[in-house]
């Protein structure tokens, strides 16, 4: 399986090492451990001398430097690149073509300029030819027009504005660049059916679950809300401190009785029986004061008296 690489580091020169054929221009040149395709105008084409063993291979190139000018990657072409298929950035977009005797066919298109930086990498396994910016897949289609060839390099505008560094090539079996062709059928997992048997070691202890038979107490944050209490519907138990004195104001509602003490003399003035006849008036009158009349008398207390509530 065919692997080729080139990174440029190595002094100034317009040759280019034996690992290169210049395919036209005769403008490629290291500059300052860069590839330069120089400054002439016009588009150059440049292929690396190690062919691949396969028609399944990728090429990938590093844009060190970039302008709105042409500037692509080759995989599986023919020795002068009159056919294969190419991903090219003209200012715009990555497009990738197909290439047969020499007519380009755009197939493909990814609608970002090139950028400093960009890695751009161009693949054919089969009939799926794929196309990646910066290690991502952004073009994938299926074409039949180039079937074989194994000749990978670079295609480029000459000006001055553009240089390309760290140049790979490699066969797609090998392992490093091994690539997974799209999936063209799916089937549902199905579920074991069988029975899978291991060997288990010794278990250091067992213990039974238990059930929760507890209460778990937690702090409860503020209440986001809060309800009406509610009347208690059970009955609340409380102990009562011993009663120091009771007692019912009621009203009065018998009888009260009073004991009145007997009168020691009991007197009633007399009327005057001869009127305009006071002491003095004369002779004739003759009054005596005699022991108390015998028709008064002190009986017994009254029972009948009542007291009621007060005023």
């Amino acid at each position: 399986m065919a692997t080729f690489t080139d990174d440029f580091t190595r002094a100034d020169s317009t040759d280019l090492g034996a690992g290169w054929v210049e395919v036209s221009g005769n403008l490629w040149a290291i500059i300052s451990g860069q590839l330069s395709p120089g400054s002439a105008g016009g588009t150059i084409l440049v292929r690396a001398a190690t062919a691949m063993d396969s028609n399944d291979h990728f090429a990938q190139m590093t844009i060190a430097a970039t302008t709105s000018a042409s500037q692509g990657v080759w995989c599986r072409g023919n020795a002068n690149f009159t056919q294969g298929y190419l991903l090219r950035n003209s200012g715009t977009s990555w497009d990738l073509f197909s290439v047969v005797g020499n007519n380009f066919t755009m197939i493909g298109t990814y609608a970002v300029a090139a950028a400093p930086g960009d890695t751009a990498k161009i693949q054919a396994v089969g009939s799926a030819i794929k196309g990646f910016i910066g290690g991502v897949e952004r073009i994938s289609v299926t074409d039949t027009a180039v079937a074989t060839g194994t000749a990978v390099g670079l295609r480029s505008e000459s000006t001055s504005g553009l240089r390309y560094d760290d140049f790979a090539a490699g066969d797609i079996s090998t392992a490093a660049e091994a690539t997974l062709s799209t999936v063209t059928s799916t089937d549902t997992a199905r579920p074991l059916t069988g029975t899978k048997t291991a060997t288990l070691s010794s278990a250091g202890a067992t213990e039974t679950a238990q059930a929760l038979t507890g209460i778990k107490a937690a702090g409860l944050t503020p209440a986001g809300a809060t309800e009406t209490a509610q009347p208690l519907l059970g009955v609340k138990t409380a102990t009562l401190s011993t009663v120091v004195e009771e007692a019912t104001a009621r009203p009065l509602t018998a009888t009260k009785t009073a004991v009145l003490t007997r009168a020691a003399t009991v007197e009633q003035a007399m009327p005057l029986t001869a009127p305009g006849i006071g002491p003095g008036d004369g002779p004739g009158l003759d009054i005596t004061v005699g022991p108390p009349h015998s028709g008064w008398t002190v009986s017994a207390p009254y029972t009948d008296w009542e007291v009621g509530p007060p005023c």
